[in-house]
């Protein structure tokens, strides 16, 4: 398996989770684990999922998340998930 860790903060308003899964969803990504809250009307979310069934690279896949977070009024972050394999290395 090849994991990514997606990261996801702004305001609270509908619509976030069903953006953002909806294009994981576009691009074959399958959702591994997910913890979402509200504090004070900040969303914050952390995805880790599965990417080697999608065709595009990260880097791609990066792209079009951001520019859907642009489009919902949120950040996205994405990471590879070997970036947190090796942190605790250096």
């Amino acid at each position: 398996m090849e994991s990514a860790v997606i990261v996801v903060v702004g305001a609270d308003k509908p619509g976030i989770v069903a953006g953002i899964s909806s294009k994981l969803a576009e691009n074959n990504v399958n959702i591994i684990d997910i913890s979402q809250t509200v504090l004070r009307g900040m969303f914050a979310m952390i995805m880790v999922v599965d990417i080697s069934g999608s065709e595009k690279p990260i880097g791609k896949l990066r792209e079009e998340l951001q520019i859907k977070g642009k489009e919902l009024g949120v950040e996205v972050l994405t990471y590879h998930g070997e970036v947190f394999k090796y942190m605790e290395r250096v």
